[in-house]
């Protein structure tokens, strides 16, 4: 049977593509960690292979034979919450029932019952530390989704660990990892008495904290061509720094993608088809409309105030001072759930290009659904829209509706710039593309439509470039450099069509007549069309 593209659950070689998990992080680094008796963190965003990572490893270690390695996910008792007795409880089952399924016999369940009616604030405690001094090797435990438990119950599973950590190999485990989306030193635990700690106070043994990255492009290269070595179908080199642009290696977007292209797209079964850029195009297009569990968790995500604080910033494209004052817990939240990155000496930005457009389409969805804008009424003959008919019943709609509307919006900083993009998300949807390109500190939001003319795909192509900016100081300077900066995007894109540049005035103090205006600009042999708004 053929193998497929995963995206759900952990990855088994003998059905999927897979990269070999043990080397997706620096192995003698973690061998050393659990030689030398530490225990240590393993995190990275959701649906990045940590799962598969930690069962290779399990499995690594046992064929070595030094220890008895076992892997346990406590996800579970997220639903008893501050319910101690019960998380604790239903934690020492789970690492009974696994370790039974690594050494074959019935001890680390008859220890369990030793243990069944002892206190659950050192019942953990006691049941690791009978358990190491039963087993023929030194103990190494794997806590997959350790961040899933919360208050009471985390702070008692994280301090339990702790108490057994002196008495390590012997009468308690050799090694502990704690896996999960965030490092523990992250967590602000909030107790039922509404008092708040952290993890890194409740779990102070830490030795380090392991990230686990995405792929490179290299590994994308060689994910893809085992499906090309196995049924012979081939992708375009074009279709490469496409998909890196689109998920920067982000192991589900890229999974998620192939796995589209190759088969949800029923035609392209047929692996005499070569895979083209475009067919991922629209493979990006079909998982963003459809909203795979991944997206709908990310897209739940902005609605937290601590994501909304950080991600506010870069959809209005302010600088790094005007929001020096959100708190570093929460930039680390969100780079933790893997919704931005931080590179050093660069400006915080959308993790990748299915994420910024998922980002804004998301947060104006209502407001898409709930305009009237026919599309076909900006289609020419030739099939191209008519962007100049499109921004002129765009002023008219911003003047009647913008502060309204813009009051919806839970991110109202982006506001002008997130209506404006559901409006051309409405008109372009299902008969084009929409590029984004915008971050802290660039000050301007820079929009690529692309419009097939004809109905198959590889023909002729509309490109448009818009570029939208927060009017601040002088009028004339803010066009003068708009256009410079609109005529570098039409280059670096190529084979534009037309460029627009969109200045927004936010001030209130001009009346409605003085805000709305166009004109056409000319700019280094090129004709731009500036808007006022």
């Amino acid at each position: 049977m053929e193998r497929h593209f995963n995206t759900a659950g952990p990855n088994v070689a003998a059905d999927s593509y897979t990269l070999d998990p043990l080397s997706r992080f620096d192995l003698d680094d973690i061998l050393e960690l659990i030689d030398r008796k530490k225990y240590f963190v393993l995190h990275a965003p959701r649906q990045t292979g940590k799962t598969s990572c930690l069962l290779a490893l399990r499995d690594y270690l046992n064929e070595r034979g030094d220890y008895i390695a076992v892997y346990v996910n406590v996800e579970g008792g997220q639903a008893a919450r501050n319910n101690v007795a019960s998380v604790i409880r239903a934690t020492c089952d789970t690492i009974g029932r696994m370790t039974r399924n690594i050494v074959n016999n019935d001890i680390p369940l008859q220890i369990r019952e030793q243990v069944r009616n002892y206190d659950e604030a050192s019942m953990l405690t006691s049941y690791l530390a009978y358990l190491a001094a039963a087993l023929p090797k030194p103990l190494v435990l794997f806590i997959d989704e350790i961040d899933a438990l919360v208050g009471d119950s985390l702070v008692s599973v994280l301090r339990q660990i702790r108490a057994g950590y002196d008495e390590r190999p012997a009468r308690f485990p050799q090694s502990i990892v704690l896996c999960g989306v965030r490092d523990v030193r992250d967590y602000r635990i909030v107790l039922s008495n509404q008092d708040i700690i952290t993890g890194g106070s409740a779990f102070n043994i830490k030795a380090k904290s392991l990230r686990l990255g995405n792929f490179t492009p290299d590994e994308i290269r060689s994910l893809y061509g085992q499906h090309t070595a196995e049924t012979g179908q081939v992708f375009d080199e074009e279709c490469f720094p496409l998909v890196w642009q689109a998920t920067e290696g982000q192991p589900w977007l890229v999974n998620a993608l192939a796995n589209e292209v190759t088969y949800e797209m029923r035609e392209n079964r047929d692996r005499t088809v070569r895979i083209t850029a475009e067919m991922m195009y629209r493979a990006q297009e079909r998982i963003i409309y459809r909203r795979d569990t991944h997206i709908d968790i990310l897209i739940d995500k902005l609605k937290e105030p601590r994501v909304r604080r950080v991600i506010e910033p870069i959809l209005a494209n302010e600088d790094e001072a005007d929001e020096s004052l959100i708190p570093s817990d929460d930039i680390q939240y969100v780079e933790d759930l893997g919704l931005i990155k931080t590179e050093r000496g660069k400006a915080r930005r959308i993790a990748c290009g299915i994420y910024r457009e998922i980002i804004p389409r998301e947060l104006t969805w209502s407001t898409q659904t709930g305009l009237t804008t026919d599309p076909q009424w900006y289609v020419n003959d030739d099939n191209s829209l008519n962007i100049e008919k499109l921004l002129l019943d765009f002023q008219q709609f911003f003047r009647q509706n913008a502060d309204s509307w813009i009051g919806r919006f839970d991110y109202a900083e982006a506001g002008p710039q997130l209506l404006l993009q559901a409006f051309l998300q409405r008109v372009v949807n299902g008969g084009g593309y929409i590029d984004r390109e915008y971050g802290l500190g660039r000050r301007r939001t820079d929009l690529l439509i692309r419009k097939p003319l004809t109905d198959g795909y590889g023909g002729p192509i509309q490109r448009v470039v818009l570029e939208l900016k927060i009017l601040r100081g002088d009028l004339e300077k803010t066009i003068v450099k708009g256009l410079e900066q609109t005529a570098a995007y039409m280059d670096l894109v190529g084979a534009v069509d037309e460029g627009h540049f969109i200045v927004f005035d936010r001030s209130g103090n001009k009346s409605w007549d003085e805000r709305i205006w166009h004109e056409a600009r000319q700019y280094q042999g090129r004709t731009i069309m500036v808007w006022g708004m």
